[in-house]
């Protein structure tokens, strides 16, 4: 099949355009992605402030809007978790936590994390489950520098469990 000179010229006419085009869908779509990306640093460097600072109600409003579009974020989840312990949410807490392991199992290695999740365990009288988190947290001996009372607080804890399962 033989394509006529014009024929061809409208062939790669067409083709250039497509590619032109998409391109400049593609600079719209990142352009929209950046904006969306800066967005929510703003918000989660905004809760982490606020959070910071103690002022846990306002950091709240932040990462639950946050938590909105980033559910699937291991450390907005753990922020969140962090927030809500704060607020005297623990339930909240705890699913969070929850979540930021399901995303992250690797999260169990992090000695505060795990300290955080048994104490809120503990705090809302999970005790069973509270106790194997600090078990862990006492078999791998951990001793993390910001924290040299570190395995104090984890035998304090497992002590109260052990007067509440009585």
């Amino acid at each position: 099949m033989q394509f006529r000179e014009s024929t061809r010229r409208y062939i790669l006419i067409g083709i250039v355009a497509f590619i032109v085009l998409g391109i400049i869908v593609a600079e719209v779509v990142a352009k929209n992605q950046d904006e969306q990306i800066e967005k929510e640093d703003l918000l989660f460097q905004q809760a982490a402030q606020l959070s910071n600072e103690g002022k846990f109600e306002e950091a709240s409003v932040y990462i639950n809007e946050l938590l909105k579009t980033k559910s699937d974020s291991e450390d907005v989840n753990y922020l969140g978790g962090l927030i809500a312990a704060n607020k005297g949410d623990m339930k909240q807490a705890i699913i969070l936590f929850q979540k930021t392991i399901d995303i992250n199992p690797h999260r169990v290695e992090d000695p505060m994390f795990m300290l955080q999740f048994g104490e809120t365990l503990f705090n809302v009288k999970r005790f069973e489950d509270a106790k194997t988190v600090l078990t862990r947290c006492q078999e791998s001996a951990w001793v993390p520098e910001t924290f040299p009372n570190y395995q104090a607080k984890v035998t304090e804890l497992l002590n109260s469990i052990e007067e509440n399962l009585k």
